[in-house]
């Protein structure tokens, strides 16, 4: 320990290394680009993630949409290929019967992009999505209240025609700077009063823009306006964040086979897209390639320990003669040996650190790059590495600096002090 603090061995050190700094500058190369690489790829892929991930911000992705298709068997004397439809009554028995359900949120739906003209205002007509939802809809897909206010259940229960609608409707249906809150527009000639405005923060299909033109109305009034009844068009469940939909969604099939008469193994007549489930093989594909970064960046880094250890190697066969007059005068094979590995260490580590700060600013330069070009769609975001990389990076480079210093530590001990002194 005492070698270690020793301003003699420092010196020592530092006079061996650049006897020759050239030969010892192209060594610490391998070194840093082998570390720079392994940060670099470690924060792509951390940028990548966050741009992939940013598609499900405030999203509960504890989630399953679910709809109605056709039946494909025949069961209990009904035939194949019948149709048949959600109702509320699914909604309530699904809540009775499968535990763990945080949010089961029935849903109707009409119009969309690229459909007829459906919504009016004044002399202003665009074509939207219009949800018939509920006030939980809001706590499963992420949405920010611009203004006035959401869907509440006294809405349901009155069966208030209100419209809480888009930037995007609100910027095609009102000249700019008009207030919407209490204005009316017309969905499918039905008056709705605006009661709030909305900006989706993110959308899992990417489309930000798209997001911002839908219209959320109160189910009951939708169900009243355009004669659906008691019907559902879809459902957005949401499982307990101690639980998991994939694991419940197989107890949700029962249920609703059960209710209309769907043949237990009639895998086809439900319809879903679980979102904990894709959501869960994207997490799986960032950690495989957070594994990938570290197994090509330590490939790339054993490398340059490779030289590190080779280039002691010829150190220690230059002071040959240095050893053997050290060993003469009393030297220890510990002396000798801790030498050796602390320059290789010291070595390692300084370059090793050098690729870290190299790699540092060229992170900071990308984030300040995609700063200033920031886009909702953008599939990259924030790369970054966590401290406990750099605690990751650092125990590599202090375990590649010891191994790159024993093999020509245990050479260097090895030679005897005669053979040393006749060496020329």
């Amino acid at each position: 320990m005492s070698k270690l603090f020793s301003r003699d061995s420092w010196a020592e050190i530092l006079d061996a290394l650049s006897a020759n700094w050239f030969r010892t500058l192209l060594t610490a190369f391998g070194v840093l680009w082998g570390i720079f690489i392994l940060v670099i790829l470690l924060a792509a892929g951390n940028g990548l993630e966050n741009g992939v991930k940013k598609g499900f911000d405030g999203m509960a992705t504890n989630s399953m949409f679910m709809w109605s298709q056709t039946a494909s068997k025949p069961y209990k004397g009904l035939p194949r290929g019948r149709r048949y439809t959600f109702k509320l009554d699914d909604v309530a028995a699904l809540k009775s019967s499968v535990a763990d359900l945080k949010y089961v949120s029935p849903r109707n739906q009409l119009g969309g992009f690229g459909g007829a003209n459906n919504v009016v205002r004044g002399l202003q007509t665009g074509a939207f999505n219009v949800y018939g939802d509920y006030p939980e809809i809001i706590m499963q897909q992420p949405m920010d209240i611009t203004s006035g206010r959401f869907i509440n259940y006294s809405d349901i229960e009155d069966k208030r025609k209100i419209a809480v609608i888009g930037e995007s409707v609100k910027s095609e249906l009102f000249d700019k700077g008009e207030i919407a809150i209490g204005e009316y527009i017309k969905i499918n000639e039905v008056n709705f009063m605006v009661v709030g405005t909305y900006r989706k923060k993110s959308t899992n299909n990417g489309d930000i823009e798209e997001a911002q033109k839908e219209i959320f109305v109160p189910f009951t009034a939708f169900s009243q306006a355009f004669n659906k009844g008691d019907e559902v068009g879809w459902m957005a469940i949401t499982a307990n964040d101690n639980a998991s939909i994939t694991e419940l969604k197989e107890q949700v099939f029962d249920v609703i086979k059960t209710r209309h008469s769907i043949h237990p193994e009639d895998d086809r007549a439900v319809g879903h897209f679980d979102l904990y489930e894709e959501f869960s093989k994207i997490n799986g594909l960032f950690i495989a390639l957070n594994g990938v970064a570290y197994f090509v960046g330590i490939l790339i880094l054993l490398s340059g320990i490779i030289g590190i250890s080779n280039i002691m190697l010829i150190v220690v066969k230059e002071r040959t003669k240095e050893i053997g007059i050290r060993r003469a005068l009393g030297a220890t094979p510990w002396s000798i040996r801790s030498q050796i590995i602390l320059e290789s260490i010291f070595l390692t580590i300084v370059s090793g650190m050098a690729g870290i700060v190299f790699a540092t600013a060229v992170i900071a330069l990308v984030n300040t790059i995609l700063e200033k070009n920031a886009s909702p769609d953008t599939m990259f975001a924030n790369p970054s590495v966590n401290l406990f990389v750099v605690g990751v990076a650092l125990a590599i480079l202090v375990f590649s600096g010891l191994l790159a210093g024993l093999i020509p530590a245990q050479n260097a001990i090895k030679v005897k002090p005669v053979d040393a002194l006749r060496t020329e």
